[in-house]
């Protein structure tokens, strides 16, 4: 199985409250399962990091947990490098949602989905999301972050809620 993140769930990994028991649960799957790999999406990567340094430079911090634990995940998990390849298919996946009245973001914003399922395809990944019908559109695979991470915790016997 490959995995590939999206923003929001990053966003909760490296988010304080929930990051320790969410990372715990991943690296006891990883270790349990042999063929599962998951992705960290450079795009991804960007989209969550510029909020996480937007917070940090507003409240005159010069870092932050969540921007240190985002650095760990990047070496925890495989990082997923942009390049010209997968950002020409993002640029026809959004064409085509777009052209069908299915658009992903506002015309003008880069749409980041679109580039993040590119890069799921390049890697015949699942990207894992808390809004699987708006990848729908993209035609690429997808899981539940909730269901997922729930799925996990049952079947490891995780204790504690997640």
């Amino acid at each position: 199985m490959r995995l590939v993140m999206d923003t929001g769930v990053l966003g909760e990994l490296c988010h304080p409250r929930y990051a320790r028991s969410r990372i715990r649960l991943f690296a006891e799957k990883i270790r349990r399962t042999e063929d599962i790999v998951i992705f960290l999406p450079e795009i991804a990567d960007y989209e969550l990091r510029r909020e996480l340094l937007r917070y940090a430079m507003k409240n005159n911090q010069g870092t932050s947990r969540s921007l240190q634990r985002i650095d760990k995940l990047s070496e925890l998990f495989d990082y997923l490098h942009l390049d010209t390849p997968t950002l020409r298919e993002g640029a026809r996946l959004w064409a085509k949602v777009r052209n069908a009245g299915r658009p992903t973001s506002d015309p003008h914003a880069l749409d980041g989905d679109a580039i993040l399922a590119a890069q799921a395809l390049k890697v015949r990944g699942i990207v894992v999301t808390y809004n699987t019908a708006h990848f729908s559109f993209l035609k690429v695979p997808t899981k539940d972050w909730g269901e997922l991470s729930d799925e996990w915790a049952e079947e490891l016997s995780f204790s504690g809620s997640l």
